[in-house]
């Protein structure tokens, strides 16, 4: 941050994103109703120009451009610029890519755009080197002052492109045949894609894309289909292995750059690590392979280091970028590894293809694992204790070192949705590794967001210090649900559900477009916006719509609302031919659409040794399975009656309204789960 100049309104913002750019000379206002009435009032354009604080181009032109007092003079001369945090104020975000890209403009970061006074886009891009930045300038003063109305017309025509929400264009009857031939559909059109050598998507970039590979551990559960299972193991050993995972530190960074998952672009997001941590613990379930235990408890860990604010809440992200550089905190020349592990360097730079000159740029390293630990141990005559030991060793000695090192950005704003998502991830680490540092990381999360970011059933989006002013999205709503739910099946602490049935009531009330069936992203209460969106597609993040369609489902099983699994049903049937035929974009849909396809056993467990039961259960990879439970007795519909017979602790398997003998042992439940799921 420089700080030259005086500071600007920014100053005042919970965003560590604007913050970055207070003490700019340009004249920045937050987006709210003083920037867009001296708008009004001045009859001048609005610059809306949006970005994050990880974003490395965002930093690049802040430096070339906004620092710069002689564009800064030119931009507030002829602009209302207001800047804003995508991370905050997605809603805003999501309006204008959308108008950017609907202008034949590739969308990305910082994304930079020209709206009349009334918010109507009508020019826009993302990063501008600073000649070309002042020239545009001069063209949206030029056309806004000399042929306003083209302007006005372009922009009139845009904003009613991006107000049409009709999803009935997405929409089709459909009828059900078998389940097993629809998922073989979805299969077949995923393994069109699969990488068989390297894993993932066969292109590059690469992106985790955590939900696909989800929705593979379901379909090898269901099917047993050998290929899935290959292809699932293949794609989660060389993330692993690769450099888009921090071998050091522990920890995933958002994307490769190459097909190899070796060069990552160094940012590290709050959101990847959450879904990665379900996935990696849910594949421990199915494969007990311990690399993937092993990347579980190591995320775990640097999400403690260095993600974790003192009351439990969790930071958004770190910068790709530490001293102006890409990945300069994480990389390493082999002579520094030589002076730190001595003798023993040899043995770590075979296992991480450690070179004279450098596997990467520059002569630097980044490590990377090519060959199993096993096919390693045995080239070097080592057990697999001593080398595990050794491994733990080196890798504490370089981190000890590198933690010394000028520190990545740390975004350390706490946004509710990421954090509930990493609810998620710790509670399916929790359920399936049995590690109690888990469950009580989860807890302490969930009490910072009750006691900072929320107010009875409203929900604030993001903290810093204080939370803002902003309530939350769809997004934010659908994963604090789908946390609460996770948090009562964890511990059937019943005060975790009555929370995520207000939530979801909420939701419901204010968010669903009743016309269609489908959740808008923003609260009805909100401002109003030129545009009010849903989010149906899955990406990297699923679409908030079909985590509400898995919300209601499962609490229309947990708390027998039958109405909300039936509107989980009606979300999800008419979006089922694109579900099918185009299962990369709508993965997490094909999970919703397996579990209320196959259906999902409720397990209830009553008596004093319910706990244990329950952990025993899931030493097993049980995806279709729901659960709940008492130490005495309870009122919620599908616990209430069931008792500890003859005090012994009980298990209970129901299916579909139907429910089976009671059992005393989780082998037995385990039979009976077998059976119907």
């Amino acid at each position: 941050m420089i700080e030259t100049h005086k500071a600007n309104r920014l100053i005042h913002s919970t965003s560590p994103y604007l913050l970055q750019h207070a003490y700019n000379p340009v004249d920045w206002f937050e987006w709210g109703e003083e920037a867009l009435t001296k708008a009004r009032n001045e009859n001048k354009p609005i610059l809306v120009s949006i970005g994050y604080s990880s974003c490395h181009w965002c930093h690049v032109m802040e430096r070339e451009v906004f620092e710069k007092e002689n564009i800064a003079q030119v931009m507030n001369e002829h602009l209302v610029c207001i800047k804003v945090d995508r991370e905050e104020r997605p809603d805003i975000d999501t309006i204008y890519m959308e108008a950017v890209q609907a202008m034949g403009i590739n969308g990305g970061w910082p994304l930079n755009v020209f709206l009349t006074p009334d918010q109507k886009p009508f020019y826009g891009g993302t990063y501008f080197p600073p000649d070309q930045w002042v020239q545009v300038i001069g063209g949206v003063h030029k056309a806004f002052t000399e042929r306003r109305g083209e302007v006005d017309d372009s922009a009139n025509e845009l904003a009613k492109l991006l107000a049409d929400q009709d999803t009935s264009h997405y929409k089709k009857a459909y009828e059900f045949t078998e389940l097993a031939t629809d998922l073989d559909k979805m299969f077949a059109k995923l393994a069109s894609a699969f990488d068989k050598n390297w894993g993932g998507l066969d292109k590059a970039p690469k992106f985790v894309m955590p939900s696909v590979w989800l929705w593979l551990l379901r379909y090898y559960h269901i099917t047993k289909n050998e290929e899935a299972l290959n292809q699932l193991t293949i794609t989660l050993r060389r993330i692993a292995w690769g450099g888009i995972y921090d071998q050091i530190g522990g920890g995933f960074a958002r994307y490769s750059v190459d097909s190899y998952w070796f060069i990552p672009h160094f940012e590290k997001m709050l959101y990847d690590n959450a879904q990665l941590m379900s996935l990696y613990s849910e594949a421990y379930a199915l494969t007990k392979e311990e690399l993937f235990k092993t990347v579980v408890v190591e995320t775990f860990e640097w999400l403690q280091a260095e993600m974790t604010h003192p009351q439990g809440g969790f930071y958004s992200a770190l910068d790709a970028d530490s001293e102006g550089e890409e990945g300069k905190f994480y990389i390493w020349k082999k002579d520094e590894i030589t002076e730190i592990l001595k003798e023993d360097a040899a043995l770590f730079f075979d296992f991480y293809n450690v070179k004279d000159e450098g596997n990467w740029e520059h002569g630097n390293n980044v490590f990377i694992q090519t060959q199993s630990e096993e096919a390693f141990i045995k080239k070097h005559n080592l057990t697999e204790v001593t080398w595990r030991e050794k491994l733990r060793g080196f890798k504490d000695q370089l981190l000890a070192v590198r933690d010394k090192r000028i520190r990545p950005g740390l975004d350390d704003k706490i946004i509710t949705s990421w954090n509930a998502m990493m609810v998620c991830g710790l509670l399916d680490a929790y359920k399936y590794i049995g590690d109690e540092r888990f469950l009580n990381a989860a807890l302490k999360n969930m009490k910072f967001i009750e006691s900072e970011l929320t107010e009875g059933s409203v929900v604030y989006r993001s903290y810093k210090g204080k939370r803002s002013a902003t309530t939350a999205f769809l997004d934010d709503y659908a994963y604090l649900i789908q946390a609460c739910t996770k948090l009562y099946q964890a511990t059937f602490d019943e005060y975790w559900l009555r929370r995520a049935e207000l939530f979801a009531t909420f939701t419901v009330d204010k968010f669903l477009d009743e016309d269609d069936g489908f959740f808008y992203y923003t609260n009805k209460d909100n401002e109003a916006l030129i545009a009010r969106r849903k989010e149906l597609f899955d990406n990297v993040i699923p679409a908030s719509n079909s985590v509400m369609a898995q919300n209601l489902y499962h609490l229309g099983s947990l708390l027998d609302k039958e109405h909300w699994q039936q509107q989980a049903e009606a979300m999800t049937t008419p979006l089922c031919h694109i579900i099918i035929s185009e299962p990369n974009y709508m993965s997490n849909w094909g999970i919703a659409y397996m579990e209320m396809k196959k259906g999902l056993a409720e397990v209830v467990l009553v008596g004093e040794n319910n706990m244990t039961l329950k952990k025993e259960i899931f030493q097993t990879y049980q995806p279709f399975v729901l659960t709940l439970g008492t130490k005495t007795q309870s009122a919620l519909p599908l616990v209430a009656g069931k008792t500890a017979v003859d005090n012994k602790s009980t298990i209970y398997v129901c299916f579909k309204k139907t429910c089976q003998r009671p059992v005393f042992s989780s082998k037995e439940a385990l039979e009976q789960i077998n059976d119907l799921t």
